[in-house]
């Protein structure tokens, strides 16, 4: 089965306006559904609008009282096998994480992040595909 990537929604989560909109364009250019958050509280409300969210690209250091990490561990709670990538550019970051998460040190290309995203595609039609479980 083939997954159209704009059926993939990404959630980019970065309080640097340029680094954000640099990454947000290169996910759009490669066809994928993008939505932003400048911080912590912004990428909490994405979660609580019920749009349906396959990956989280987050930075570590977000400024606030959330950090990136926090924002993983919320999202992997309502969805235990979303893919989570964090950057940072303080390399004491990455130490810390979800299982299955990817650490992008910065500067990073966004062309890799792209990457990730694209070998996520046969994991998000195979959760697609599966039956509801639920209440």
């Amino acid at each position: 089965m083939t997954l159209d990537r704009s059926t993939i929604t990404i959630l980019v989560v970065e309080d640097e306006a340029l680094q954000r909109l640099e990454l947000v364009f290169e996910l759009q250019f490669d066809g994928y559904t993008t939505l932003e958050a400048a911080n912590g509280e912004e990428a909490l409300i994405r979660l609580d609008d019920g749009r349906r969210i396959d990956v989280v690209i987050t930075d570590i250091q977000l400024g606030g009282d959330l950090t990136g990490w926090d924002i993983a561990e919320k999202f992997r709670a309502a969805r235990p096998n979303m893919l989570v990538i964090y950057t940072s550019g303080n390399f004491g970051d990455h130490d810390r994480g979800v299982p299955g998460g990817v650490f992008f040190n910065k500067p990073y290309r966004a062309a890799d992040i792209s990457k990730v995203c694209r070998a996520l595609r046969p994991a998000v039609a195979n959760e697609r595909r599966r039956p509801a479980t639920g209440t």
